[in-house]
């Protein structure tokens, strides 16, 4: 059975590994061969126990990903049709889930009860500004379980597709969202119901009570949204900056209701059941005749699970812990003791089962990870301690001293098991570890688990006058642990980054580990070790000398690309800010870096002010020690003022890396003195050369700019590869430059959608006539140019496709 479940995980996440859906002769084909091999499975009899487990994983395997494939054919069912993306649609529906408030307006999901004239996903994702886009409106306050009528624009599922970032489409997908938009200003808005009744409406109703509840009392507290999320599992009100300390120091598992806090309150609630229920034997009830305690008590701590992990909104941590529980409150109930890893293994089935796509998430590899590794480096070898250590001829109650001190050596124990253990895992989902993990963990665990969760809970149901009190203790307990925390996320090796490993390698990693970590005895553990040398000492890829690679990342409508050569790189651009929180920088650029393990950058072109330009300059420069900075911005600005070394760019400037040349060819030096002169005219242009092979970085620069290059140094514009000037606007790539660069191919750098429609139509036309291969990061994501005696150029979306791409 337990092999039939891992293979039913596994067969799963295969699927969601594949760039189509089988088709439905093939799923017919499959179904027939699971039954012929459970049935030959039933027929092995007392064949060797290796065939049958392996039976069992390959049926199991084939059934998880029939199941994963059924499953992903009836979520991309629903579609809003091409026609009516970007139009004007009245809807009817109500609000789903925890709205969440920034700076612009408010996020929330709508499911659609009615649409005038069209037909639209059952479930779709809105966004509604205020004084943002064409609104001019203040939004309405929102609450969960309200029916409101709304005019909106929609789009079909489409996200940013860049490698080791966050996949957008994917997530809409597991979340039965098949359409984004926003909610247009119109006269017709209007509120239709205060609460539809529903256990879903319900629930968000409670959970956005209790985070109301909080917030008031605790008005203005910089760590309230941690106080939050420990209490209704909702993280959003978490800021950047304190999530960067959490993960730095390895405790952001801790910043929700994790499965430790779960089942510390089913616990509590259980063992008060169990308690009042065996006292009820000395009243008239006796229920203890009637129904033993310990069944009641493992009713009241499922129920109590269940109840805490539907406010924390089902996330993967909490509902491994919740099937477990349910797991062991079923054979109490049914006298059919388990073992704890049939136990475990169950619950990783449930998961998937009822969540197929919660394998394409670090948290469940993670969650699932951390339990199989406790399970395999403890059970049963710390009663064999003890046993060691106590003589069988002394059954002497032991004192709270030595209870203490033994309790303190399983922590330390499952500690050490647990931060040895996930090494290899984390290295292969981040491509870094947290040093201080250890340490952090040691006070942070205790402190958040056993003091601060229960007084958020208890402040959070409490009357006001008594909550405020409570929570605020609880706040202090949380801002005295940041202060801290931050210490160490400041230390300089607080986070060992290498590359993310090859999957072979994390194997490899990954079964030393298990024998560093196998029972007392076991020859030569220390060996394990050595398979980690591989590991955390791989150095980042990188092209040979005279030859470079650029990255042309998808971000959007903006500009960022990365470009290496041998022993150096540069960051051209650093793409839009989406909100005061989030940019280029920190949701694309960084999780790159780090997942190809560049800790530095020798420098960063800056082309000009705009902000889908220089958007994401200061969470680079906070994320990655950066050399130098080269822009057209004055002295003044914010990204001049943070950066360690600042120069303005001009024609003529020149350098050479590794055998390969740079060359700035715009704007002249004079140009600083007119400070009338738009941004986008005194963008930096730029020009590389490796290998016999050219590219030319033109930025935002418009026809005006592209006369005078074509005037002063049209021979210098010669290059393979353009980035089409100001995103292929109406303005730019006029028929003259375009014969003067002469490129083979294009990169037009633009927004799914955007609302300046680059690249213009007769501009995209214009490169197509000259024959000239044209690639766009909106449909193609990023793409990857290899530059040398040969140029090659590959996508993203070409080299990772995914079932759910373009549907």
């Amino acid at each position: 059975m337990r092999m039939a479940l891992i293979g039913f995980a596994l067969g799963a996440a295969g699927l969601q590994m594949q760039a189509s859906l089988p088709s439905l002769a093939l799923m017919a084909a499959m179904a027939c061969a699971v039954a012929a091999l459970l049935l030959a499975r039933r027929l092995m009899g007392r064949c060797h126990a290796v065939i049958r487990a392996g039976a069992a994983c390959l049926g199991g395997a084939a059934l998880g990903f029939l199941w994963a494939a059924w499953l992903a054919y009836r979520a991309l069912a629903p579609q809003l049709a091409f026609e009516d993306e970007g139009r004007d649609i009245k809807l009817v529906g109500i609000v789903d889930n925890l709205p969440y408030r920034f700076t612009q307006g408010v996020r929330f999901n709508f499911a659609v009860e009615s649409a005038e004239g069209t037909a639209v996903p059952p479930r779709i994702a809105l966004s509604w500004y205020a004084g943002y886009r064409d609104q001019l409106a203040e939004v309405p306050a929102l609450l969960p379980g309200e029916r409101w009528q709304l005019t909106v624009r929609l789009q079909r599922p489409h996200g940013n597709a860049n490698p080791y970032c966050f996949d957008y489409e994917a997530w809409l997908l597991e979340q039965g969202l098949r359409a984004t938009g926003y909610v247009r200003l119109a006269r017709d808005n209007r509120r239709l119901d205060s609460f539809v009744p529903g256990v879903g409406n319900l629930l968000e109703r409670s959970r956005t009570a209790l985070r109301e509840r909080i917030l008031t009392a605790l008005p203005g507290k910089p760590y309230a949204g941690v106080i939050v999320a420990l209490v209704i599992g909702e993280q959003r009100g978490i800021d950047q900056a304190d999530w960067q300390v959490f993960n730095r120091t390895g405790i952001g598992h801790l910043i929700s209701i994790s499965g430790l806090h779960i089942t510390m309150v089913a616990g509590l609630f259980a063992l008060l059941a169990f308690n009042l229920w065996r006292c009820s034997f000395f009243t008239r009830a006796q229920l203890p005749l009637r129904l033993p305690a310990q069944k009641v008590a493992a009713l009241v701590g499922a129920v109590a699970a269940l109840l805490y992990v539907a406010l924390a909104g089902f996330g993967v941590p909490a509902q491994r812990t919740l099937y477990m529980l349910m797991v062991v409150a079923a054979a109490l109930w049914l006298h059919r003791l388990t073992s704890i890893s049939h136990v475990l293994c169950t619950a990783l089935g449930v998961v998937v089962l009822i969540d197929p796509w919660a394998v394409l998430w670090p948290g469940f590899w993670l969650s699932f990870g951390a339990v199989a590794i406790i399970l395999y480096a403890t059970l049963g070898r710390t009663a064999q301690r003890a046993a060691r250590r106590t003589p069988r001829r002394v059954p002497l109650p032991l004192s709270w001293r030595t209870r203490l001190w033994r309790s303190l050596q399983v922590g330390a124990q499952t500690q050490y098991a647990v931060t040895l253990g996930l090494i290899p895992l984390t290295m292969l989902l981040f491509g870094q570890v947290s040093v201080v993990s250890p340490l952090a963990n040691a006070v942070a665990i205790p402190l958040i688990s056993l003091i601060v969760t229960p007084l958020a809970l208890a402040g959070s149901m409490l009357p006001m006058a008594l909550a405020a009190p409570v929570l605020g203790v609880a706040h202090w307990l949380v801002e005295m642990l940041a202060a801290s925390l931050q210490w160490f996320s400041a230390l300089r090796h607080a986070v060992w980054a290498a590359p993310v490993p090859p999957f072979w390698l994390f194997c490899w990693t990954m079964f030393g580990t298990l024998w560093l970590l196998a029972p007392r005895g076991w020859p030569a553990r220390w060996l394990g070790l050595a398979t980690w040398i591989a590991l955390l000492a791989a150095e980042p890829s990188h092209p040979q000398p005279g030859r470079m690679t650029v990255t042309a990342f998808d971000v959007g409508q903006g500009m960022a690309l990365l470009i290496e050569t041998s022993h150096h790189r540069l960051l051209y651009d650093s793409g839009p800010a989406y909100s005061p929180e989030s940019n280029a920088g920190n949701r694309i650029i960084l999780p790159y870096l780090r997942g190809r393990g560049i800790g530095a950058l020798d420098g960063l072109i800056i082309s000009h002010s705009d902000a889908d330009h220089s958007g994401g300059a200061l969470s680079v420069l906070d994320g990655v020690r950066t050399g130098w900075v080269l822009s057209s911005l004055w002295p003044q600005h914010a990204i001049a003022r943070a950066a360690r070394q600042h120069v303005q760019c001009a024609a003529g400037q020149r350098w050479t890396w590794d055998g390969v040349h740079f060359e700035i060819l715009h704007p002249l030096p004079a140009s600083y003195a007119n400070a009338a002169l738009k941004p986008n005219a005194r963008g930096c242009t730029l020009k590389i050369t490796a290998g016999g092979k050219s590219m030319l970085l033109a930025g935002d620069i418009e026809a005006e700019q592209e006369a005078q290059l074509l005037a002063r140094a049209a021979a210098q514009l010669r290059a393979d590869v353009l980035l089409a000037p100001h995103h292929g606007s109406g303005t730019s790539s006029t028929p003259g430059f375009l014969l003067a660069v002469q490129a083979q191919a294009a990169i037009f750098q633009v927004g799914h959608r955007n609302r300046y429609r680059h690249p213009k139509q007769e501009v995209y036309d214009r490169y197509g006539a000259m024959r000239i291969q044209r690639y766009r990061t909106d449909q193609q994501g990023a793409l990857t140019l290899e530059f040398g005696d040969t140029l090659a150029i590959s996508s993203y979306r070409a080299r990772h496709p995914r079932y759910w791409q373009a549907r």
